[in-house]
């Protein structure tokens, strides 16, 4: 069904999306643990669509929690990248698209 969100368990489709892709990028580059709040000013993004990104990568895994604190009566979490698939993170570091299903004669959408 288009427009629907991710499997809990699937990177791939995850990894369609290009806000989560930057975020992914940021959080590899940045290498400490960083909570979403963090990743939406180094983004220049609203926390409220960034956190829901964050949410979707941490359902697949490509992200883990690692703590939570309490700021100013509220919690914040906390999350370290944990993407162990070769072809995300090549992707990933060369800042290109992951491979397209179907399709496969590389036409651009324009």
């Amino acid at each position: 069904m288009a427009g629907s969100k991710p499997k809990g368990n699937d990177l791939f489709n995850a990894l369609g999306h290009p806000m989560r892709r930057r975020i992914l990028r940021e959080m590899l580059d940045g290498g400490e643990e960083v909570s979403p709040r963090e990743l939406a000013a180094k983004l220049c993004e609203q926390l409220s669509a960034l956190s829901y990104h964050v949410r979707v990568l941490a359902e697949c895994r490509a992200i883990v929690l690692v703590r939570t604190e309490q700021i100013r009566g509220s919690t914040q979490h906390f999350y370290r990248p944990a993407v162990k698939a070769g072809w995300a993170i090549t992707a990933l570091e060369a800042g290109e698209e992951p491979p397209r299903r179907g399709g496969s004669r590389g036409e651009e959408k324009g």
